[in-house]
């Protein structure tokens, strides 16, 4: 499982034109499944995730995380991030976890998100979906779960 947080100050997702979702101060995450992954995997990524300390504390040091600063989260399903391009200019996909499956992990995180953030946003499953952000610094952070 691949998660790319983005902070940001603001974001927004929309689908066919309409804002399907939007926060102010958190993170954009844009989520990759594989065919290995599980709910306990999908567990400790967001974990991880919610605990990260990358928002300034009162001495401008990037201390805090999430519920400090009353962050907010806007969740993107995106097996991009599972190309391979080893071979060729043409991207591969096939270590992409099989769409039912990924849907199926993509809600779970979601769920799981709202159990201990105020404020989870969504873009859907499988949609052409235009996401807009202002990445704040920028902080961007890469997680995968085969480095956890």
């Amino acid at each position: 499982m691949r998660f790319v947080i983005q902070r940001v100050t603001k974001a927004e997702v929309k689908i066919d034109g309409k804002t399907t979702g939007a926060i102010g101060k958190g993170f954009v995450v844009l989520i990759g499944v594989s065919d290995s992954d599980t709910k306990t995997v999908a567990d400790k990524m967001v974990k991880k995730m919610i605990g990260l300390r990358i928002f300034e504390d009162e001495q401008g040091k990037t201390n805090l995380p999430l519920d400090s600063v009353e962050g907010e989260l806007l969740l993107i399903s995106q097996f991009t991030l599972y190309a391979d391009c080893k071979k060729g200019n043409r991207p591969s996909f096939i270590r992409a976890g099989r769409p039912d499956m990924a849907e199926e992990m993509y809600e779970y995180i979601i769920a799981r998100c709202k159990e201990s953030v105020a404020v989870v946003e969504r873009g859907r499953f499988g949609a052409d979906m235009k996401v807009s952000l202002t990445n704040d610094g920028p902080f961007t952070i890469v997680l995968d779960s085969d480095m956890l």
